[in-house]
């Protein structure tokens, strides 16, 4: 239903139409930015108001959303809002003119009556500071730059909804600074990996998001159909098996930044589709990984915060905790880390003592722990029971090998025996922040896991991965020993910026 708001500010456009002037000019070119100018004449002199109608005082072009506005009798201050932040503009009777009008009726009362809160305008004019010391610019002339038909969120009240926020991200960002810095260091933190990244010789790479056959990960894919070629595809789940080809062709330091889309649950750390950092590097294993890792982030704090620290709320709590993401990290193997912080010695326990410590944990149901392999019980029991302690950075090394399909068995003879890979996952927060493994080049290994996982589909798992034989091929065709890492950049952006859910760092998250 169209509001009496649209209805008024729809007339408004007509009448403003009417009288040859043009709403929605094609082009304005300020000359100068808000926070600019503050910063550039904070605590410098800058005229009185007179000098400034004598044109005795510095002008500038300037633009941006009229946020306040509000009419003293000869005079009427506002205030514009662009993309670094607001200044207060006054308009005169005398001086104010408007682009465009050539009735008779004076620009004052013409901005008065057909301006409303939302519009962007461009202003001409000198600076002045007012008896209470305030920044402002006097309008010589005003240019209308897009008519908004609807009106701003309550100035009061601002925009606290949730729903409202997420659904309509361009009114948040109008209304919470807050929120436009989040996003604003999102991009910073994504320009300060990538040139971590390359300062270490990676090259950037993107490979395909269409994919006739997904996998790299555990999770449902979103499937969709070439018509050019009446063929059914997915969107990819992971960005591994591309990359590993490329290994294969002799890329030696790659990584790729990129989205990639799970058909899975929603809840603060998880959107269907999210951004996803893999990097590989040939001749590294998960121990240079793990350096890797724990350098970057140390970067990214210095960057962010200058110092290690960074500040944080536990996740359920409301506990501050500074996080000292300095290098070296933690490092704990998966089962002494159930130990250490579940008190179980999981090589004393049976698969049924575990079965039953799992389901006492009142965390899993009978069906959930059924048919789990051994490996894959002591992996759920890291997760009960040693993965909500771990709130300082940890690396967890070490893990089953039914965890995953493409890292390789473990160098030392008795953990390769009891099935160990070289897999390490990096956990902050309680909640795992990267993923890496020394990566599997046996491509008979390789081929049988990926055969299980098949397997495993054909079964009824919806998580396991199809078979994939392009990239078996590739593996054969011999692929160096190599590191790889996985980062979920929107995670890292949580950490950095404080933000409690997913949603908070994504413009447009899903919602129902």
């Amino acid at each position: 239903m169209t509001s009496e708001e649209f209805t008024i500010r729809t007339q408004k456009l007509d009448e403003i139409r009417s009288q040859g002037i043009d709403p929605y000019p094609h082009l304005f070119k300020p000359n100068a930015r808000n926070l600019n100018l503050h910063e550039l004449y904070e605590g410098q002199p800058v005229g009185t108001s007179e000098e400034a109608l004598e044109k005795k005082t510095p002008s500038y072009k300037i633009a941006g959303r009229l946020v306040l506005f509000r009419a003293m009798g000869k005079n009427a201050f506002g205030q514009i809002q662009d993309g670094t932040g607001k200044i207060q503009i006054m308009f005169n009777r005398d001086k104010t003119t408007v682009k465009g009008l050539t009735s008779e009726e004076p620009a004052l009362k013409w901005i008065e009556k057909k301006l409303d809160l939302g519009d962007w305008i461009g202003v001409e004019g000198h600076l002045f500071r007012t008896q209470k010391g305030e920044l402002t610019l006097l309008v010589e002339e005003a240019t209308l730059l897009s008519k908004s038909l609807h009106s701003l969120p309550d100035k009061h009240a601002g925009l606290s909804d949730k729903e409202t926020r997420y659904r309509r991200r361009w009114l948040d960002l109008i209304a919470n600074d807050e929120v436009k810095h989040c996003f604003e260091s999102r991009s910073h933190i994504l320009r300060a990996i990538r040139n971590f990244l390359h300062e270490r010789d990676f090259i950037e790479v993107e490979t395909p998001v269409l994919q006739k056959v997904y996998g790299g990960a555990e999770a449902r894919p979103f499937t969709t159909k070439l018509n050019a070629l009446d063929q059914e595809m997915f969107l990819r789940i992971s960005l591994e098996p591309p990359l590993k080809k490329l290994i294969v062709g002799g890329l030696e330091k790659i990584f790729e930044i990129g989205k990639v889309f799970r058909n899975e649950g929603i809840d603060r750390n998880h959107n269907p589709e999210f951004t996803l950092l893999e990097a590989y590097a040939a001749f590294y294993d998960y121990n240079d990984m793990m350096v890797l890792i724990e350098t970057l982030f140390e970067r990214l704090a210095l960057e962010t915060f200058g110092t290690t620290q960074v500040p944080a709320k536990i996740p359920g709590t409301e506990e501050i905790v500074h996080l000292e993401m300095k290098a070296p990290w933690k490092r704990m193997m998966m089962k002494e880390a159930v130990e250490v912080y579940g008190g179980f010695k999981v090589d004393q326990m049976s698969d049924d003592e575990i079965r039953k410590t799992l389901l006492n944990s009142g965390h899993m149901e009978p069906d959930d722990v059924r048919h789990l392999s051994r490996g894959l019980l002591i992996a759920a029991l890291f997760e009960v029971f040693a993965e909500p302690m771990l709130i300082q950075p940890h690396h967890i090394t070490d893990h089953p090998i039914e965890t995953t399909p493409f890292a390789k068995l473990h160098r030392n003879p008795e953990e390769k025996a009891r099935g160990i890979v070289e897999r390490f996952e990096s956990f902050i927060l309680r909640g795992e922040i990267a993923n890496s493994y020394t990566e599997l080049n046996d491509p008979v290994l390789q081929k049988s896991l990926l055969l299980g996982q098949a397997e495993r589909l054909e079964k009824g798992d919806d998580e396991a991965s199809p078979y994939d034989e392009e990239f078996v091929e590739a593996i054969e065709q011999g692929m160096p020993p190599t590191g790889g890492i996985g980062i979920g950049i929107d995670r890292v952006i949580m950490l950095f910026t404080g933000s409690p859910s997913i949603r908070d760092v994504l413009f447009f998250p899903w919602m129902k």
